[in-house]
């Protein structure tokens, strides 16, 4: 799967995660919204008319959200280009099904990312076998991905995810391979840190100032972003980091990113 079929295609969406999802009034929404409701911004044409002012709007989270292709899979592929509002039947099936397909892209974003890097070698066989078998499974029938065990799935895949953090992290030393996996660091004051090779796993750094932080060859992934100040700093080789985390976060200029994610356009 190309890296372009894992970035979000809006026009080849039928407007997914302004119906499937809910809003919660909030810092990122400006509304409630149950889910299977659609988005009172949401058009005819399943564009969303207040695309260009989102933020501005109140609706931050719109920004951040990220499908990993998962809307333009279910829409065009999973149910042929038939969309809900004239095909209602289809309706409960295609939204319940997004958060399933969205799983299982970010796995394939992980996998592909994994692929990519020499210190991987030793265990490329076995990434593209899972990866393999992932694309397989995004192209089942929409009652199959109902019945799909994802977090099984998502908890073999896990297994080559902390090998390839394993093998990336190993030529840092150890000293400054920091342990700060699931670690609450919110609000931490870490400008200009030394975090190479360190494991953030699922570390909760909201609002923390990273501003000028040496992040390479840094786990990052699971890691909570929001409002994270990355002014500065330097993530360039940093492993699984999404667009997701990079939309959430704050940055400038100055920020390195990894070569296969872009500069949000609100830093």
């Amino acid at each position: 799967m190309a890296g372009e079929a894992l970035r979000a295609d809006c026009g080849n969406c039928f407007g997914l995660c302004c119906v499937a999802l809910t809003f919660s009034v909030s810092a990122d929404f400006a509304i409630d919204k149950d889910a299977g409701e659609p988005c009172p911004n949401l058009q005819t044409d399943f564009r969303c008319g207040i695309h260009q002012k989102l933020r501005d709007e109140g609706f931050r989270g719109c920004t951040v959200y990220d499908c990993f292709g998962a809307g333009q899979k279910i829409s065009q592929v999973t149910f042929g280009g038939r969309d809900w509002r004239q095909a209602p039947e289809t309706a409960e099936q295609m939204f319940g099904l997004l958060q399933i397909m969205r799983q299982l892209h970010e796995m394939i974003w992980y996998l592909t990312a994994a692929l990519a890097l020499q210190q991987t070698r030793p265990i490329h066989a076995d990434l593209r076998v899972s990866l393999d078998h992932t694309e397989r499974l995004t192209r089942s029938d929409p009652a199959a991905l109902m019945e799909l065990d994802v977090a099984a799935h998502r908890k073999s895949v896990n297994e080559l995810l902390l090998r390839t953090s394993d093998l990336v992290r190993a030529g840092v030393p150890q000293k400054k391979k920091k342990d700060r996996q699931g670690a609450d660091l919110i609000g931490a004051k870490l400008r200009g840190a030394d975090l190479r090779g360190a494991n953030l796993r699922g570390a909760y750094l909201l609002g923390a100032d990273l501003r000028g932080a040496d992040l390479r060859l840094a786990d990052l992934i699971g890691a909570d972003l929001r409002d994270t100040d990355l002014s500065s700093a330097d993530l360039t080789g940093s492993i699984f980091l999404t667009q997701s985390q990079v939309n959430a976060a704050k940055g400038d200029a100055t920020t390195k990113l990894p070569p296969m994610l872009t500069r949000p356009s609100h830093w």
